[in-house]
């Protein structure tokens, strides 16, 4: 097989499934499952899998077609697939590297929901990016109640800390990424935070 991704389509899709998935090296992606890898294919991203504990281990590669699934969407598809016994056509399975092969067809296989912690962690990682270590905006987070999550950010307009409440229950929508530096400089969205004493000034943007 050419192994070569020259295609600026695929090349892009697959730096968004590798950045995806950079932050599950160090949880399960499901019960008794880690991953190892992600790895580029022609037209598909491969993503490694180790199955079992201690000596009973097997490594298995999944291949996801890049035009049937989104970055986004592929942990919930790999969490529905590992959850229990798929049945697979001879020939969408192979080996490769020592690894068995399994061809994914995602348009019948319905994604996982995102727990809570993976949609938290989706909507930080869209508030942070490397060129925010000299001046970040948000400096801590905290899960709360349900389906909420309080942002510590720093206040735009004079030293201290707000807390900003959210509600994370899909992908973290787009408008308010990019109006909250503006909402929370908004006086009339600010309260008191008497019973949070890591902030100065709360912010509520769960109706939003």
């Amino acid at each position: 097989m050419d192994a070569s991704v020259t295609d600026p389509e695929d090349r892009e899709q697959q730096a968004k499934v590798t950045r995806s998935l950079l932050y599950r090296l160090d949880a399960p992606l499901a019960a008794h499952c880690r991953l190892r890898g992600v790895l580029p294919a022609p037209g598909a991203v491969r993503i490694a899998v180790r199955a079992g504990e201690d000596s009973y281990t097997r490594d298995f590669l999944y291949e996801i077609p890049h035009d049937t699934v989104s970055p986004d969407d592929i942990p919930g598809l790999l969490r529905t697939v590992l959850a229990g016994p798929q049945l697979y056509s001879s020939s969408d399975v192979g080996e490769a590297m020592g690894m068995t092969l399994l061809r994914l067809r995602p348009r019948d296989i319905g994604p996982a929901s995102e727990t809570e912690e993976g949609r938290a962690l989706a909507f930080l990682r869209s508030l942070t990016g490397p060129a925010d270590d000299e001046n970040p905006f948000l400096i801590g987070f905290l899960l709360h109640g349900e389906s909420l999550l309080r942002l510590y950010v720093r206040r735009p307009d004079r030293p201290g800390v707000i807390g900003v409440d959210v509600r994370v229950v899909g992908p973290p929508p787009t408008a308010l990424v990019a109006a909250l530096p503006s909402l929370v400089a908004q006086e009339r969205h600010r309260r008191p935070a008497p019973d949070d004493p890591h902030c100065d000034l709360l912010v509520d943007l769960t109706d939003g």
